[in-house]
């Protein structure tokens, strides 16, 4: 039988659609794991700096859904994560005694700052965000709070609340239900004033007249912590590789590998798994 041209490139084609669904075929099997974050980690830049040096130690692809804190507990409570990487202590803790964790394991810290316009009409900076909040009040100067139960904004309603300020922020507070960077985003458009976490806001491109303003008190300290869920909630996660991830970024690589991120020559994050 003579090979003709239409032959070959029908043989070709047919290798072609192989090598495609042995490709798709391998990529559907990789192992990986699903990771509910805050999207402080996701929008700072540091997952795209991490997980690759993860990925290389322990084969294992992470998919991260970047959320606020309480919707990433939400997600890991529901059984759709493997492993939970937020910065609530509190909530995280209670997650845990809810028994939907197996452990909270410390990672990392950076602060939280208060940005605001470099003219601050509200007189707010200084070093005291509670006494900065009070100003904010009186003057009823725009606000833009997250809203959306994430650990940025619990730890700003927290500040509010130790300023015995939580039902007088002031008729500028406005809440926009979304993430650090689009809260950024507004602030800036609207010379308004936002708590942000430090790492998010050095790697925001869009800072307008946008100035850091409060910083250095001892209670914008930012605690991040990991956990694995529970298989005896759900038993379709994946415990055993969730756990390669937490035994990996508490490692010494881990850890400084956290350390190395940094933007213009400045530390993100400070790794203190050993505390």
């Amino acid at each position: 039988m003579t090979f003709s041209v239409s032959m070959a490139r029908r043989a070709l084609a047919g290798a072609a659609v192989c090598a495609v669904c042995v490709t798709t075929s391998a990529w559907a099997q990789a192992p990986s794991i699903v990771m509910s974050s805050t999207t402080s980690t996701e929008q700072s830049g540091l997952f795209a700096h991490l997980l690759p040096a993860f990925k290389k130690a322990s084969g294992l692809d992470v998919k991260v859904v970047a959320l606020g804190t309480g919707q990433a507990l939400d997600m890991a409570r529901r059984g759709d994560a493997d492993v939970v990487f937020v910065h609530d202590q509190v909530a995280e803790e209670k997650f845990v005694a809810d028994g939907f964790g197996l452990k909270r394991w410390p990672v990392m810290y950076n602060d939280f700052v208060l940005i605001g316009p470099k003219a601050d009409p509200a007189g707010a900076k200084g070093k005291d965000i509670v006494a900065a909040l009070a100003k904010l009040s009186a003057s009823h100067t725009a606000f833009v709070s997250r809203g959306d139960k994430s650990g940025t904004h619990a730890a700003e309603l927290r500040y509010w609340t130790m300023a015995k300020l939580a039902d007088k922020k002031g008729s500028g507070y406005k809440e926009c239900g979304c993430g650090m960077g689009p809260a950024l985003n507004i602030a800036a458009s609207a010379g308004a004033y936002v708590l942000a976490d430090r790492a998010t806001w050095l790697n925001f491109k869009n800072r307008a007249d946008l100035a850091v303003l409060v910083e250095g008190d001892q209670r914008l300290f930012n605690q991040y912590g990991v956990m694995v869920v529970n298989p005896a909630k759900h038993a379709h996660v994946k415990p055993a590789d969730a756990q390669k991830f937490v035994d990996w970024v508490t490692s010494a690589a881990g850890q400084a590998s956290i350390a190395d991120y940094k933007i213009g020559g400045e530390q993100l994050f400070f790794p203190n798994a050993s505390q």
